[in-house]
């Protein structure tokens, strides 16, 4: 998902929607499962650990599988990438990021969940666990026709309700006599026991708001109104065909349909001018076309659903396969074969390959094989299409602001009525077969139809009569081995993958049973019960995390339930430095063994209920604040798995009737089931693992003697996790948890206040987000206030600090529980021009309160530990020795390099700059940059004014007044290296089995308002330039022009406009027209502090073609002084800009970057005008004035920067370098950390 980054700007970037470990088009894979809350979806929420990786575990406060789907969209006719936190450039520009049609490859599973904006579980995780209560950011990253309207008479419309089993649905039986049984032994008399069970077996209630159909030719059809955004919908078409249903020739042949009809369909290209975006996907099971779209638009004669099911139907189900068409999508999906084809990509392979083993999942990756891609004909393709695109096999889903139901059921007969119909047939379904998923998981709406829901009994009647093409009975249509107990002998060798390009060891182990359905109580009591007892496991292993020198990296355990696999697998996920392999695969089978023996504590159960029933609480009261895209893509994964859905409220209410039946017992036994398979690993009674995967490297660096092999077996694997089994255990003691940090005896505006000790304060009321706040304080200085004598220390004091976690007298853990009885989800982050640290925390039980306590003492009571810095230190020495093994990383690091003339300050700190370092050095130059006049908080929430002034009296008012005079005259201005024909163009090389290619072309361009690097102020010229011209001139439309030049905000908005049209021309040009590339993309990296700003144009391509698709790039933009900006072209710029603020503007977190430095001295432009004109200043943008922003990016040959990296067999050679030249003065061999959380840099990263 796009970060929601404010219009206006700000280098600390919003929270973003993560995927989750989906193959896309960008070839990242994230996590084995994207969430679904059985509960409901939800907006962005506070939530204590989002960056956990735990799925149904981790002490977050909610009960909930949270969809994001993978976002691919197509908008103002062309494809771009929504990338997730690894991606090579990241994007603070004011633009709408655009991806690509997609294909999911790895499981989507849905795991429970505090948010569904929190990062995903990766089963190949390299990333480093954050046990602090401060989640780290502080990263380094190189910063990514008409329609027939038929008469239909009018219909029925029928409601949600509960039915025999979806055929799409994943198939979850057991075999013969295995099942769940409950304990009710706690109950006084056989009365109360029999009405608990009669409870527990009744069904959840189901939600009244969905209406369900299905039309004759069998296609069924799902409508649920939705306000948010308003003026918009969403109409996805998923056709339940995917890779799992190809034959041995036709691997990736789903794919590729999907490419052809989606771009080749006239229709959908037509909707783009209504600032509609479109976007497909291609998984295991399914595919998925949708579109998202204004209900209506000025220049249109009233509804625009019907143009968008008319293009759904024609890209579905009336495609043209044209040799043109299939000529150009065939060179882009095998470009983007080979731009997916990173390590991660093959460890998630690996993983899936052994977990999958024995049917065809491990087989059938959606993207398919590159010598059949290169073979199918027309024909070929035609006749998949036609053996499994028929309207019985799809489902058509409409959410958004629709008021009228019945007319919107006509619309969709007389658009999708008679397709099928014509010579072909739908085989007869068992009645109310569409009912089975009418129930689950969508939130209550404040309006609209209410009852029980009736299926369309006619349409059931004529169905028999239609067609001679079936259905899969469950998808994906694959049998699986399931984990059940055998002996010892019969466990699975685990598996080894071993690669030159991994830097650090992993462990996967695999436990794999058929989903439970959530249709009853008792159901919804068993995952609330599995939520509490891995919630005490995340905190647990957090407590192991103290050392100076830990075993592991991290230790995840996922609980998930996946419909595109059609299973539900729990995973055991250890990293480690391959050094410490064995100890930490040891230390985490104790940690699970440990909880199976002991079970959670009578504390912790009071603790993790509690805290679940909270968030569950403020869950209900944002019923009305979820988008129509996330509740859509909520209720498809819900179809896929059968779970009933409820509204948030009949959600809150059935966890509160079930959490009053829960016992320790119970919740002990409940989980020590579900650990059985690693702890008891051996035993006969013991499920046998699915599946045992290490994933290890080749080679790794021993101090003072260089690189080394590594070697490892899978008997030293077993051997390690039988020590973990036979190590001496014991019972976890009670922790005591604070009520609270600091004792005391005692709108629609914005609020600004600046305090007598120096802090600027902006808040606004916003009852968008009911009883939720989010605080952020943003500090000046990040790393360019690093001395060149202390490189690395302000993101090692950053990371020291969130690595310790004390303040005062409060150890870590109590902090981190401090923060999950109150719902608060802290993290800190540094970037190049300052640090910040944010707060997410509910209004209920003084949740706001809390977080300001926090916050005061974390300014005045930090503790800085000497094991936390060491910590801080390994990482980022273990961060620089990775750069050889990502050709992304190692290709844009060296073009920074090259262009900011090697400053330290952009690049990651080198081991000579790391053993410099002093803890009381790092100390220094983070908390000599907390001082009052350099610091912001900026606070927006559901909160009042009495509320708010109150807390900001009590806890920031009572911060100590200080002053540093130092910080200004010690801050350098980083600048461009003068052109150096040998730096200008370089290439990396890096050695691999795999050949791929990409490129990174930059140059310079100024700030977000106006200044440039070597002093000049354009908005003053551009005002000079303006009043010179209009002297004479005086009517309104010259008055409006002058008001945007003559405006602080004129070159962050015209360079967001120019962003959004060089995108566009890429896309046509390189990928689309010459085929050279897959993805490109064009960003801007505008800053506030700095006096600088760059662009970066990213390309994934062949080693044959990458060099054309560099100067084609190059072409498009130095093209745009012959081929001029069109009206047009403006025009959808702006429509996406505005759209996308539109959307947003209802956003807390869009919210806090809007306010962000209105009062910061060092960004002295930034003022309230910024945010009240920002509508009509994107309006009054003209083509002139976009020209006069291009000039300012310095595209010639001697500003331009390009790097090129290929890798392959035969690559040129290998760009790891010496020792000797690592720890030479004149390299600067940084690297870009990975896997720690929500960074915020404005430079690349993988």
């Amino acid at each position: 998902m796009a970060a929601s980054t404010s219009l206006v700007g700000s280098s600390i970037p919003q929270p973003q929607l993560r995927p989750s470990w989906n193959l896309r088009e960008d070839g990242s894979c994230s996590g084995r499962s994207r969430p679904v809350n059985w509960i409901s979806p939800r907006s962005r929420l506070p939530t204590r650990f989002r960056n956990s990786r735990l799925s149904l575990s981790g002490p977050s406060s909610s009960l909930y599988f949270s969809p994001t789907r993978t976002p691919n969209e197509v908008v103002n006719g062309r494809l771009r990438l929504h990338r997730r936190k690894s991606d090579v450039w990241k994007q603070y520009t004011s633009k709408l990021r655009e991806p690509v049609i997609g294909i999911l490859l790895s499981s989507e599973n849905q795991y429970i969940s505090c948010c569904h904006t929190s990062s995903r579980k990766h089963r190949a995780n390299v990333g480093r666990f954050i046990p602090s209560v401060f989640h780290d950011k502080s990263t380094f990253q190189l910063s990514n026709h008409k329609v027939n309207h038929a008469f239909v008479k009018k219909v029925y419309i029928p409601h949600a309700t509960v039915g025999p089993d979806e055929p799409h649905a994943a198939s979850t039986a057991w075999p013969d006599g295995i099942v769940e049984k409950q304990d009710f032994s706690i109950l006084d008399s056989e009365i109360e026991r029999t009405q608990l069970v009669g409870f527990l077996g009744s069904e959840l209630p189901s939600h009244p708001k969905l209406c369900r159909g299905q039309l004759k030719n069998g296609l069924r059809y799902l409508i649920l109104p939705n306000k948010v955004p308003p003026t918009r919908f969403e109409a996805h078409l998923e056709v339940h065909t995917g890779s799992i249903d190809e034959e041995d020739d036709e691997q990736g042949i789903a794919h590729m349909i999907e490419h052809v009809a989606f771009l080749g369909s006239k229709k959908r290209e037509k909707l783009l001018a209504t600032g509609a975006r479109s976007n497909a996907y291609t998984d295991f099971h399914h595919t998925v076309f949708h579109i998202h779209s204004p209900t209506s638009t000025k220049d249109s004669d009233g509804d625009l659903l019907p143009f968008v099911l008319d293009a759904l139907n024609e890209i579905a189900f009336h495609p043209k396969f044209l040799s043109s068409r299939i000529e150009k999508e065939r060179r882009a999906i095998l470009s983007e074969l080979q731009m997916m084809n990173t390590i991660e990509y093959r460890v998630d392979c690996q993983l899936l390959q052994h977990l999958h083993s024995e049917n065809k999942l491990s087989k059938r990756f959606p993207i398919g094989l590159e010598e059949q891609i290169k073979k199918w004909d027309a024909d070929k393709i035609r006749k998949f299409h036609e053996r499994w695109y028929f309207p019985a096999n799809a489902t058509l889903y409409i959410v958004g602001d629709i008021d009228n139901i019945s007319k919107t059921v006509h619309q969709i007969e007389a658009v999708f009525g008679q397709t099928g119909l014509e010579n072909e047939t739908v085989a007869a379904t068992t009645p109310s077969a569409f009912g089975a998923m009418a129930s689950f998981l969508v939130p209550k709406l404040s309006v609209g139809l209410a009852g029980n829901s009736i299926e369309r009994s006619s349409n059931l009647v004529e169905q028999s009569k239609i067609s001679n093409k079936e259905r899969h009975a469950a998808r994906p249509p694959v049998e699986h081995n399931w984990s059940l107990p055998g002996s010892s002998a019969d466990v699975k060798l685990p598996q080894i993958f071993q690669h030159e390009l991994l830097q650090n060891f992993s462990i996967n182990m695999f436990c794999k049973i058929p989903v439970n359905k959530v249709r009853t109580y008792g159901d919804l009591r068993n995952v609330l019960m599995k939520r509490i007892f891995l919630s005490a496991l995340h905190f647990r292993i957090n407590t192991r995390y103290k050392s100076s020198n830990p075993p592991f990296t991290s230790i995840e355990l996922d609980h998930s339930d996946s419909g595109r696999e059609g299973c539900t697998v729990t995973t055991l996920t250890v990293t480690a430095e391959p050094k410490n392999c064995q100890s930490a695969i040891k230390v985490a089978v104790q940690e699970v063994r440990r909880l199976k023996e002991f079970g959670v504590t009578k504390g912790e159960l009071t603790r993790y209920l509690d805290a679940l029933l909270k968030d569950s609480e403020h869950l209900a009261a944002m019923i009305d604040n979820v988008s129509s895209v996330d509740n859509l893509d909520f209720i498809m994964e819900s179809d896929a798995l059968g779970h009933q859905v409820m509204d948030q409220t009949q959600g809150h209410e059935s966890l509160l009737a079930v959490a009053g039946t829960v016992t320790l017992e119970e919740v002990n036994s409940i989980g020590a089931e579900m650990l059985e398979f690693m702890a008891d690993f051996g035993k006969p009674t013991a499920p046998l693992p699915a599946a045992i995967v290490a994933c290890v490297p080749k080679k790794v660096y021993v101090d003072g003697m260089g690189e080394m092999e590594f070697k490892i077996s899978s008997t030293e694997i077993t051997d390690a996790i039988r020590a973990g089994l036979e190590e001496p255990i014991e019972a976890e003691p009670e922790l005591e948890v604070p009520k609270e940090l600091i004792s005391y005896h005692s709108c629609k505006r914005i609020t600004q206040l600046c305090l007598s000790n120096g802090i600027p304060i902006n808040y606004k009321i916003s009852k968008s987000e009911a009883q939720s706040g989010v605080m952020r304080l943003i500090v000046g200085g990040g790393r360019a206030a690093e001395s060149s004598a202390a490189s690395g220390s302000v993101i090692v004091g950053v990371r020291t600090l969130s690595e310790g976690g004390r303040v005062g007298n409060f150890s870590r853990e109590q902090v981190e529980l401090f923060c999950v009885n109150h719902l608060i989800n802290c993290s800190l982050e540094s970037t190049e021009e300052f640090i910040a640290m944010e707060f997410r925390f509910t209004l209920r039980d003084n949740g706001m309160r809390a977080a300001f306590q926090l916050l005061h003492m974390v300014l005045e009571h930090s503790v800085w530990l000497d094991d936390a810095f060491d910590r801080a230190r390994q990482l980022y020495l273990s961060y620089y020795r990775s750069i050889p093994k990502s050709l992304e990383r190692s290709t844009a690091h060296k073009l920074m390099l090259a262009m900011l003339d090697g400053d330290e300050r952009f690049i990651e700190p080198t081991p000579k700059s790391l053993e410099s370092l002093t803890l009381q050095s790092v100390k220094d130059a983070v908390m000599n940059q907390f001082v009052g006049n350099n610091m912001e908080v900026s606070i927006v929430g559901d909160f009042t004014e009495e509320e708010i002034e109150s807390c900001i009296l009590d806890y920031l008012g009572t911060v100590q007044a200080t002053i540093n005079s130092k910080s200004e005259q010690e801050f350098r201005q980083p600048l461009f290296q003068q052109s150096s024909s040998d730096l200008q163009f370089q290439e990396v090389f890096l050695k691999d089995t795999d050949e791929r290619a990409c490129a990174y072309i930059a140059g310079p361009a100024p700030n977000r308002w106006g200044f440039t690097v070597d002093g000049k102020d354009l908005l003053e010229s551009v005002n000079n330039t303006s009043t010179a011209d209009d002297v004479e001139v005086h009517d309104a439309e010259k008055d409006i022009q002058r008001k945007l030049r003559g405006h602080p905000l004129f070159f962050g908005i015209t360079m967001g406009l120019l962003a959004e049209i060089i995108n566009s021309r890429l896309f046509t040009t390189v990928r689309d027209s010459l085929g050279l590339t897959y993805d490109v993309s064009f960003e801007l990296n505008l800053f506030d502090r700095l006096k600088l700003g760059w662009y970066v144009v990213s390309v994934t391509s062949t080693p044959e073609k990458v060099h054309k698709a560099v100067d084609a790039c190059k072409s498009v933009l130095r093209g745009l002084h012959t081929n001029k900006i069109t009206e047009r072209e403006l025009d959808r710029a702006k429509r996406t800009l505005l759209m996308r603020h539109e959307a947003e503007i209802k956003s807390n977190a869009y919210w806090l970057g809007l306010l962000a430095h209105l009062q910061a001295s060092s960004v002295p432009r930034k003022d309230i005008s910024c945010i009240k004109d920002l509508v009509s200043l994107y309006e009054a943008a003209t083509i002139e004035d976009i020209f006069m922003a291009y000039e300012q990016l310095k595209v010639d040959e001697n500003s331009l920067y390009s790097c090129i990296g290929i890798a392959g067999a035969q690559a040129g050679q290998d760009v790891t370098p010496p020792l000797e030249e690592e720890e030479g003065e004149e390299a600067f061999p940084g690297v870009i950390p990975m896997g720690r959380g929500l960074s915020t840099m404005t430079r690349p990263t993988t």
